[in-house]
């Protein structure tokens, strides 16, 4: 049996409010941007590794990567949106 779940597997166990942890033998998936695109889709409550992480960001009307890192005043309006996109909200 394969550790790692399928997207219908995570989806009804996010759905039952099951927090998923990755196996500790499953490798962590590559995304654009490194880690700092990574938190971000974690802190929006997404999955970092069926995110496509540009996309995303480019929908959600988000300041670049070099922004964030450059300027931290962009970096702190951001979290209050990215709470609200995990709640369910739009962020804006």
């Amino acid at each position: 049996m394969s550790a790692a779940w399928s997207a219908e597997q995570r989806r009804i166990l996010a759905a039952l409010g099951h927090t998923l942890y990755r196996p500790a033998n499953v490798p962590v998936a590559v995304v654009p941007g490194g880690p700092l695109a990574s938190a971000l889709l974690r802190a929006a409550g997404l999955d970092p590794a069926t995110t496509d992480f540009e996309a995303w960001l480019r929908a959600q009307r988000l300041p670049s990567l070099a922004s964030l890192r450059a300027d931290p005043t962009a970096k702190r309006a951001l979290w209050p949106r990215l709470r609200a996109l995990r709640r369910g909200g739009t962020g804006r």
